[in-house]
């Protein structure tokens, strides 16, 4: 792991998380986009090869944001990757059933803003895209409006899009130089602890017998997009999790 930031201007907080990357010059692009913004947080969950960071086409295709790949942290899943965010959002261009409420990059790079705690924004494999369970398990799904008979965007090219949209934001708020009263009241909960409290309500709704653990249908992707609707913070998880607590104990009782 790469040592503890100490920067702590506003691009500090946004991380960059590429999934299961195939192309060494697609992270050295990936590298570029991000330092033209401003940004320098770059995660690579389980890349295809494991010397991606110095390999020749990716340092290529950075273009002088060489330190950008110098600093980035490899890791072998998205848990590591996502340790301390407060707020995660998916990148993709298919839309799926059960995903978390879909919105454009200015909207993720506006709330994404205000929040004091660190954001992540996933990007997947340039063939397969994003795997299920971590879309089902983001905050929000970023769908880059683009032409409808031609929507294809390469990795660098989105996040390209999504860094600009986050830079203006960023300034946006800097210049107003104000922060809403619920961002200093109220934290945001962390991914872990969201993780923490469906996995705690999932334990309590098998207690009751409303979820079959043998036939659980798509009851928990229901309950996680609606969470992740209302933009938990860290005492609505608290919450949560206590009438959980309450549920077990009474039939650990019983």
């Amino acid at each position: 792991m790469k040592s503890e930031q100490t920067d702590t201007s506003p691009y500090a907080k946004v991380r960059f998380i590429l999934v299961e990357t195939s192309q060494p010059g697609n992270v050295g692009a990936a590298a570029r986009a991000m330092k033209t913004m401003g940004f320098h947080q770059l995660y690579i969950v389980n890349p295809r090869f494991a010397d991606v960071l110095t390999h020749p086409e990716a340092v290529a295709f950075a273009s002088g944001a060489t330190d950008i790949l110098a600093s980035a942290t490899i890791v072998s899943d998205i848990a590591e990757a996502l340790e301390g965010v407060v707020h995660m959002a998916s990148v993709s261009a298919r839309l799926r059933e059960y995903s978390p409420p879909v919105v454009t990059p200015r909207a993720f790079a506006s709330h994404a803003a205000a929040l004091s705690g660190d954001v992540a924004v996933i990007f997947g494999n340039e063939r397969y895209g994003l795997p299920n369970e971590i879309v089902i398990n983001s905050q929000q799904l970023i769908n880059i409006p683009a032409n409808p008979e031609y929507s294809s965007l390469n990795l660098a090219q989105a996040i390209q899009v999504v860094a600009y949209e986050l830079r203006q934001a960023i300034t946006d708020v800097s210049e107003t130089k104000t922060k809403p009263a619920a961002e200093i009241l109220n934290l945001p909960a962390t991914a872990e602890q969201i993780d923490g409290m469906y996995a705690h309500l999932q334990q309590a709704l098998v207690a009751i017998g409303f979820l079959d653990p043998d036939n659980p249908k798509k009851l928990m992707p229901r309950i996680k997009r609606m969470f992740a609707r209302s933009g938990l913070e860290t005492e609505e998880v608290n919450i949560v999790r206590g009438i959980s607590k309450k549920i077990l104990d009474h039939f650990n009782r019983n």
